[in-house]
């Protein structure tokens, strides 16, 4: 049942990349950052998108979809020089490999000073593969009170040790994938153990709050600096699967409400997993309209 706290619009600064993802038959827009910034406005809240895009045809493209789907844009810097960002998604199977292009608009994005603190803070390691856009990250979270949000979100060859290290001192919750974890922990800890075990040498290690780990179709399971745990199994979609694409934006997305609204861990990763299940039944990240949400609304607030 609905009640006023339950229906607060939570402000999340986002920090990162705004690019056009082009599939063999057609472009839309995407990125991390991007995927999560409309799902939060879909679902009632208030994300301030920090990014940057080149003065071409895309970026019209942009800041046309950003007024439509009432995101705030005050943050989206141009540059003269550098085009907004593209990737090549190559599909197979139902599932996607990325091709990033180097040197994009969102390399470069300049220190942003926000006009009000945030609730929560949400990046990501792409966005530091340029030194520009790296030291403007620094400089935001420095200047940034509230909780940090890292979904780690991995793209060879686009990250080293030390972008991962930096990016998850600076974290307090941390969302990555079983892959993911298996590799970060062979850079900073003993490869032994199950992944559980490894998990909490990195909570411990990074001074973590929370650290959610997706698996796929296999589902999801999260651990806590205070001992909790929870898990949720996957749920089939062998019909219904068009691809995954965004789908752990989605879950990134979900999670975020859930710790801005004090849910239980355990209906966290319920509602992100289902969530992040959805977003795969249809073509592409994001949904093109607001009816998709509707069910989320109504059983999540």
């Amino acid at each position: 049942m609905s009640n006023n706290s339950s229906r607060a619009q939570f402000s999340i600064a986002i920090f990162g990349e705004v690019l056009a993802d082009v599939f063999p038959n057609v472009t839309v827009l995407g990125g991390a950052p991007y995927n999560v910034a409309r799902h939060l406005r879909a679902l009632q809240q208030h994300p301030l998108l920090i990014s940057r895009v080149g003065n071409d045809p895309l970026k019209e493209t942009l800041f046309s979809e950003l007024k439509k789907f009432d995101i705030d844009a005050s943050y989206i810097q141009l540059d003269s020089t550098y085009p907004t960002g593209q990737v090549t998604v190559h599909m197979k199977n139902g599932a996607h490999r990325f091709e990033i292009k180097p040197d994009q608009a969102y390399d470069h994005i300049h220190t942003s000073v926000l006009t009000t603190q945030p609730n929560l803070a949400y990046f990501g390691t792409l966005a530091q593969r340029g030194p520009e856009s790296g030291l403007a990250l620094d400089a935001f979270l420095n200047k940034t009170t509230c909780p940090k949000f890292l979904d780690l979100n991995l793209r060879a060859p686009w990250y080293n040790k030390d972008i991962i290290q930096r990016s998850l001192f600076r974290a307090d919750v941390v969302k990555t994938n079983e892959e993911e974890l298996s590799l970060i922990c062979s850079l900073f800890g003993p490869v032994y153990g199950n992944d559980k075990d490894r998990a909490l040498l990195l909570i411990k290690k990074f001074n973590l709050q929370h650290l959610f780990i997706t698996c796929g179709g296999g589902g999801a399971w999260v651990l806590s600096n205070d001992g909790g745990e929870a898990k949720v199994t996957g749920q089939a979609l062998t019909s219904s699967l068009v691809d995954t694409v965004g789908a752990g934006d989605a879950f990134s997305a979900a999670c975020m409400i859930g710790l801005l609204h004090h849910w239980p861990m355990q209906a966290i990763l319920t509602r992100a997993n289902a969530f992040a299940s959805a977003i795969c039944t249809s073509r592409g990240a994001t949904p093109e309209t607001s009816d998709f949400y509707l069910p989320y609304i109504e059983s999540w607030f």
